[in-house]
């Protein structure tokens, strides 16, 4: 098997945990290389090991998001949901093939003669964003599927997958979605208005948004990477039509990890 290896800190390769995993990795007869950048990955790579927390789990997926090569998450980081397995668990479980692949939702933003960006930006595992960019609040005009909305008048607003419910999504107030749900996200960023709230849709739908403000800018972003776009400036959030092959140990459940993680549902009457 031949692996792939994104680190989210240099550090984190002398760490006495890591270096047992890869030395497990290698005397299972697997080869192991480095990468920092999508033109590192080797042909015939089998899967990217992303080691660090969530926002390196988010940069790995990047670098392989439409090859179909698998990723695994190795937490060393805070609290992981994406990056969720400790690094003695990894190695065994990949070795024998105790794991199975998910297929996670991208977004993809829709290219416009209105604007040009880097090639990362236009796709998303965890969400899509744009944000005021200074005092002014952002006007956000949308419509699904043709459908219009009545105008967000906010701090922003977050296009979320369903893998990223548990991110950005549910500090501002969205619902907890199971990453295997079919979905996608609408949740305002501090709305002024008190009858707005979050909105859920089918992850086939189109999302059109037009932002306006007086600051004559907005800041969009794409998962961890931001950029300034001019006020006036439309764009088309959807579903890419390919997915983020995750790996997940077997041992792993995502209810355990909002409990353990979030501490969901945490009542002095749930104590046996």
């Amino acid at each position: 098997m031949n692996i792939a290896v994104y680190v989210g800190r240099k550090d984190f390769v002398t760490q006495e945990r890591t270096a047992a995993m890869l030395k497990e990795f290698s005397e299972g007869g697997c080869s192991i290389y480095d990468v920092k950048v999508r033109e590192d990955i080797l042909p015939g790579t089998d899967m990217l090991l992303s080691i660090g927390g969530d926002g390196t789990f988010l940069s790995a997926s990047a670098l392989v998001a439409d090859s179909a090569i698998p990723v695994v998450g190795v937490n060393l980081g805070r609290l992981g949901f994406l990056s969720e397995n400790r690094p003695e668990d990894v190695a065994q479980a990949v070795l024998a093939g105790d794991y199975t692949i998910e297929n996670r939702t991208l977004l993809q933003l829709a290219s416009s003669d209105s604007f040009s960006l880097p090639e990362e930006y236009y796709h998303a595992l965890n969400e899509m964003t744009v944000h005021r960019s200074g005092p002014s609040m952002l006007e956000v005009e949308v419509s699904v599927d043709g459908i219009r909305l009545p105008t967000y008048w906010a701090d922003g607003l977050v296009i979320s997958t369903s893998s990223g419910s548990t991110a950005y999504s549910l500090s501002v107030g969205g619902p907890i979605v199971l990453p295997e749900s079919r979905v996608l996200i609408i949740s305002p960023i501090s709305p002024h208005n008190l009858n707005v709230r979050p909105l859920v849709v089918p992850d086939t739908s189109e999302i059109r948004l037009k932002m306006e403000s007086r600051d004559g800018d907005f800041v969009f972003s794409s998962d961890n990477r931001s950029v300034n776009m001019a006020a006036g400036t439309s764009m088309s959030i959807s579903m890419a039509q390919f997915s983020l092959r995750r790996v997940r140990l077997n041992r792993s459940n995502f209810i355990n990890a909002l409990t353990q993680k979030l501490f969901w549902g945490e009542d002095v009457r749930n104590v046996k």
